[in-house]
């Protein structure tokens, strides 16, 4: 049976709060990057998983790499993208600012 989250009622006129909870990821103090091609039409992506940091500070992580590699990127579900295989620099900055780093995928 499907829990029924109740949004709007009747009986009170007024919008509800509906709680939702972000999943927290579990991670192992490892930062791990990886080049991913499926589901992106050939175009590879340099997905970067594993970072510990909250909202704000991954957004802040995200636009400087994004600016050191001089392409597009996201963060989608804790997994910061970043356009194009730049590993390499990545990697390279990351391990500056202090974190555990490793390769991960082919």
């Amino acid at each position: 049976m499907k829990e029924n989250k109740l949004v709007y009622t009747t009986q009170t006129g007024r919008v509800l709060n509906k709680v939702q909870s972000k999943p927290s990821i579990k991670t192992d103090g490892i930062v791990r990057i990886r080049l991913e091609t499926k589901g992106r039409k050939g175009k590879g992506m340099t997905t970067i998983a594993g970072v510990d940091l909250p909202e704000k500070e991954l957004k802040d992580l995200c636009s400087q790499l994004k600016k050191m590699c001089g392409t597009g990127g996201a963060i989608k579900n804790s997994i910061i993208e970043i356009q194009g295989d730049n590993r390499d620099k990545i990697k390279a900055t990351l391990e500056q600012l202090g974190h555990n780093v490793k390769l991960a995928g082919g």
